[in-house]
């Protein structure tokens, strides 16, 4: 049997793929979807090829695209100005206080993996997240070389906005925050009940997004 698929298929192989997919906040790799949806390679190739053509032949607001070796939902292109409009209305919205309490750990603590900020906070932030990286906010910062995590660290739109020239102007909180190192029972909780660093838990201890 191949390392790349499971003993028994977890599910279907089409809504599997879709919703892998739906939660993804990178592109993913053929073997990865493979390896979580417990079907072979070469299924999963088709499948999601057929996909992408029943997308665009439906006329979707949305398509799949095979970018940069990875899968990934994108908005079709004729959609943008919706999307934008929706997007810029949101960001004159205040910050929800779940929200500016994630980015304070972000500043103070980056580059930092959404599973520590979680840790520090006492709750996972994949939604409020979710909201930093779409206000421009927040950015993604490589991965961590031990764990592979992606990393954040606040945007130049961010120093813009709380009117300083560089992080060296913030206030000197960070001696408030926990640290890190003393952290590893929370981390491992957390990276238990966190799959993936872009999935939007159900759970009712999930922060909305702001």
């Amino acid at each position: 049997m191949s390392e790349q698929t499971l003993d028994i298929a977890v599910a279907e192989l089409r809504p599997s793929l879709e919703a892998l997919l739906m939660v993804a906040d990178q592109p993913l790799d053929v073997s990865t979807l493979a390896s979580a949806a417990g079907h072979p390679v070469d299924e999963v190739t088709a499948t999601l090829a057929a996909l992408a053509d029943e997308y665009t032949e439906q006329g979707r607001g949305f398509e799949l695209r095979n970018v940069a070796g990875g899968w990934r939902f994108y908005t079709r292109e004729e959609y943008a100005a919706v999307v934008e409009g929706f997007v810029l209305e949101g960001q004159q919205a205040r910050l929800t206080q779940a929200a500016l309490e994630t980015l304070a750990v972000v500043a103070y603590k980056q580059p930092v993996s959404r599973a520590r900020v979680s840790a520090i906070r006492g709750v996972n932030v994949d939604g409020v997240m979710r909201t930093l990286l779409t206000r421009g906010l927040v950015e993604e910062a490589g991965q961590d070389q031990s764990s592979g995590a992606n990393l954040y660290r606040t945007t130049g739109y961010f120093l813009e906005r709380i009117g300083v020239t560089s992080l060296d102007e913030l206030p000197e909180l960070a001696p408030y925050l926990p640290d890190l190192g003393d952290m590893a029972d929370e981390l491992e909780t957390v990276g238990t009940a966190t799959v993936s660093e872009g999935a939007a838990a159900e759970s009712p201890s999930v922060e909305g997004e702001a």
